[in-house]
């Protein structure tokens, strides 16, 4: 497994799904971990599962202030911050571009886009001040494809994605290792809300169809080495069966 003892990791949205596997495997693999959510009880219960060197800390990632008093608290508590991963992220509203709530519309985006560059910005300087850091970013296919009735979504992770590469472009050189993954379907509570939204291809998939959260866990893990350092700048895709390989989650 990869070592991460001494690294202090932040993980939002990680609450459940992909947050959560990767808050649990990043504990595991030895680095403290902060798990920022909105959902208080959630992230208390499960930092209280890993023990020692987890620390919840409620946070709306769609606000400034609150990200910026969330990692105050994180460096605080753990130390300044070696590893970011922007997972948060929500699918609402679901529906035709012109009858979604605008009020709805640019919430998501407050979370989906705003959240990643106010984490970003906050960590980025202090990464660069110490000699560099690792920033990754869950994107989506839907970073590059319209897809019905995710006009929000759509939008907010194709911003996310270019997010990415202008991190990429203008800290590389300065150390920080960016990069996103695309995990392709995942079984979480989001697939079951688009499930329930009966719109497009994704919504008819069954449950089976999806890759456990753990996969996308084990990819953002293994985006930490040096293995990956190939890849900065870049957008990993987790449907290629060859970096299933290379990550092991499949033979």
């Amino acid at each position: 497994m990869i070592d991460l003892t001494g690294k202090v990791a932040v993980v939002t949205g990680a609450s459940r799904g992909i947050g959560e596997a990767t808050a649990r495997l990043f504990a595991k693999s030895g680095a403290k971990v902060a798990l920022l959510a909105r959902s208080e009880d959630d992230i208390f219960r499960i930092a209280s599962e890993i023990g020692e060197g987890a620390l919840a800390v409620p946070c709306d990632i769609g606000s400034l202030e609150a990200v910026d008093e969330a990692l105050t608290q994180v460096e605080q508590s753990l130390g300044p911050v070696d590893i970011l991963v922007n997972n948060a992220g929500m699918i609402d509203p679901i529906g035709a571009l012109a009858e979604v709530d605008p009020e709805a519309w640019g919430r998501l985006i407050d979370v989906n886009i705003k959240g990643v560059f106010y984490a970003m910005h906050r960590v980025v300087p202090s990464m660069v001040a110490r000699g560099g850091g690792t920033v990754l970013t869950v994107s989506s296919g839907a970073a590059h494809s319209a897809i019905e009735g995710w006009s929000a979504y759509c939008t907010s992770k194709a911003g996310a994605a270019m997010l990415t590469s202008a991190l990429d472009l203008e800290y590389r050189d300065k150390g920080i290792r960016a990069m996103g993954l695309s995990p392709g379907t995942v079984a979480t509570q989001m697939q079951r809300e688009i499930k329930a939204s009966g719109i497009n291809d994704v919504s008819k998939l069954e449950w089976s169809d999806h890759i456990p959260p753990e996969w996308p866990a084990k990819a953002l893990l293994w985006m930490c080495s040096a293995e990956a350092d190939a890849h900065m700048g870049e957008e990993l895709r987790l449907r290629d069966e060859a970096f299933r390989r290379q990550i092991g989650v499949i033979a």
